[in-house]
């Protein structure tokens, strides 16, 4: 009866022995056209784990999780592919594990909205638009107290429309027009009590016209000094 438990148990061994075996076998395999397929895992030369994830004839589905060459206990970057796209949402991370960044990648371009965090990983730093991977539209950022710090436009990768900046209380400290990533048009500067202290207008830019300057809220002396 000992025999048989003997036998019993180390057929069982060698069942899962050649299991573990075979399923090592299957790790980075490539189909009959040659593409990769199923489970890959690549090391650096140091034998740090580099990426794991899944492939089907060739393409990345799935959950895909890179890592630093310094540490493996957090990926830096998680890639959640959508099956039968280019597409991915794709998260930025420290090598501590704290979420730095997400948003969704078409290829090797950031597309749609973007959000970036502060270095709790949770409080929100800044907020932007891509398209066909530069920025496009509107792009918000904050302090740590939530606070808005910028509000800018973009087109087209440069910086076009209104844009305003503000204290840390909230205070407006300028607002300011571009046209194709140069200052062009009103421009308005406040002190950090709210006040106006001077405006004018910018072409290419480039100061024009009469500017006006404010000492408490009034007319200064150098009020309407040609530039």
């Amino acid at each position: 009866m000992k025999k048989i438990k003997t036998l019993t148990s180390l057929t069982i061994l060698l069942f899962f022995g050649f299991q573990f075996i075979t399923a090592q076998e299957k790790i980075n395999q490539l189909d009959a056209q040659g593409n990769r397929t199923g489970l890959w895992k690549k090391t650096y030369t140091n034998n740090r784990i580099r990426y794991e994830g899944q492939f089907e004839a060739g393409k990345e589905v799935g959950v895909f999780k890179y890592y630093s060459a310094l540490s493996s206990d957090f990926p830096i970057i998680i890639k959640t592919f959508k099956k039968g796209t280019s597409m991915a949402k794709v998260q930025f991370f420290t090598e501590k594990g704290v979420l730095e960044s997400e948003g969704e990648m078409e290829g090797e371009n950031r597309v749609g909205k973007w959000f970036y965090y502060h270095s709790d990983g949770k409080t929100l730093m800044i907020e932007e638009n891509y398209k066909n991977g530069v920025l496009e539209g509107e792009y918000k950022a904050y302090y740590k107290n939530g606070k808005m710090n910028e509000f800018l436009n973009y087109e087209n990768g440069l910086l076009h429309g209104n844009t305003k900046r503000y204290a840390d209380n909230g205070v407006l400290l300028d607002d300011l027009n571009y046209k194709e990533g140069k200052l062009h048009g009103l421009a308005n500067y406040y002190n950090i009590e709210g006040k106006l202290i001077y405006t004018g207008n910018y072409e290419n830019d480039e100061k024009v016209g009469d500017w006006e300057y404010f000492q408490n809220g009034k007319p200064s002396n150098g009020s309407n000094m040609k530039q």
